[in-house]
């Protein structure tokens, strides 16, 4: 049987995994391939190319020989969609994304070895998450709609049987939910998507997303972070893994040593409200739902409603300054105005470690690395949350 012009019989090897969680490899010509399904040391012989550019590709290993020692069976078949680091055992994820995150580093010219800590994590790698979107999926064979991911490099939806990285009363709800659509004989082409989350306590809210209509209203969810209780919607920003995040937040608190906080990218208040509520604390959130929620759980405190970059004249020498931006990372004229004001301590958490380092290239002009503490917030997948706490020269 011929194979299809994107399946190749190349033999190629993987050199190391890069930040984004491929592996690399260069081939005869020179064209660098970024590998998804492989570790170090492996011998690749067959991959289906997903994305093609002139001087590299994006492909999916099909076929492995000299496989790592470090290489385990991965748990669920939609994997790659979800989680394409189950491919290796919890030790090794913890050492590579040490090296990552050194690498990205070594790459703005950083020189923190001196300040870092070994990653954080609760060691629970599996059913951590806390929200899940699916798709949904009609099966012709059986004729009846499925739960289901993009599969990875293509717009194409693969079927999902088990899934492990959410906890276990969402996929049980999101199941229970399609098979009701089944027994009503729904029309899957009329739904989005099906987005639902979980609290502490096990309780699901949510629901499906309908086509060219607005997102609905869900009930709020209310959890426990360090003892105080907080309000979010379910399809608004919270964190996902919030025994990690409760770590994060225990080792933030021991820099806070100002009277004054001020918390930007605060979303509904969960940083600086758990680090500093006894505290002289402003929080800054620019998106409209959060800010309301963020109003509700900080009725005690001053909040802002505006871009960070935009409310400069808020920052002080004698506060510390919390950021914890999107993965863009932060503002330019942020960055200067902390250069030339400097408050006294930054505390800067980011799920995006490459941008992170990039503006603390920056803010090193005024500031040091005091420590470096990465937590493993997403298990199983390539994604890192790292924290840099930084002190005025």
């Amino acid at each position: 049987m011929k194979l299809p012009k994107n399946i190749e019989n190349t033999s190629v090897k993987i050199d190391k995994l890069v930040p984004g969680g491929q592996g690399i490899a260069t081939l005869e010509d020179g064209i660098k391939g970024f590998f998804w399904n492989v570790l170090p040391g492996e011998t690749v012989k067959k991959y289906e190319i997903t994305k093609k550019k002139s001087h590299y590709f994006e492909a999916i290993a099909l076929e492995i020989e000299n496989l790592s020692s470090h290489r385990i069976e991965p748990k669920d078949s939609c994997y790659l969609s979800t989680s394409p680091w189950q491919i290796m055992d919890y030790t090794y994820e913890l050492e590579q994304k040490s090296e990552l995150l050194a690498e990205i580093f070594r790459q703005h010219e950083i020189d923190y070895l001196r300040s870092l800590n070994h990653i954080s994590t609760d060691s629970k790698d599996f059913f951590y998450r806390n929200k899940m979107e699916y798709s949904l999926y009609y099966d012709f064979e059986d004729e009846k709609l499925h739960l289901a991911f993009r599969k990875r490099g293509t717009h194409r939806k693969i079927k999902v049987e088990t899934s492990s990285i959410e906890r276990p009363e969402i996929f049980k709800k999101a199941s229970e939910i399609v098979d009701k659509l089944n027994a009503e004989h729904a029309d899957g082409r009329k739904y989005q998507s099906l987005l639902l989350r979980c609290n502490q306590n096990g309780k699901v809210k949510g629901g499906l997303f309908e086509n060219h209509k607005p997102h609905p209203v869900f009930k709020n969810l209310k959890d426990q972070i360090l003892g105080e209780e907080y309000s979010y919607s379910p399809n608004g920003f919270f964190q996902i893994n919030l025994p990690v995040y409760e770590l994060a937040l225990s080792e933030i608190k021991k820099y806070i040593k100002t009277e004054k906080v001020l918390d930007l990218y605060a979303g509904v208040g969960t940083i600086g409200l758990s680090v500093a509520r006894d505290k002289d604390l402003t929080l800054v959130e620019v998106d409209k739902s959060a800010y309301q929620e963020l109003k509700n759980n900080a009725k005690n405190h001053k909040t802002v409603l505006a871009k960070s970059e935009d409310v400069t004249d808020f920052i002080k020498p004698d506060q510390t300054v919390i950021v914890d931006p999107p993965r863009a990372g932060l503002d330019i004229k942020l960055i200067e105005k902390l250069n030339e004001i400097t408050p006294k301590t930054i505390i800067y958490i980011s799920c995006n470690p490459a941008t992170q380092a990039r503006d603390i290239k920056l803010l090193l002009e005024k500031y040091q690395i005091e420590t470096v503490q990465p937590f493993n917030f997403f298990p199983r997948t390539p994604h890192l949350e790292n924290l840099v706490i930084l002190t005025k020269k």
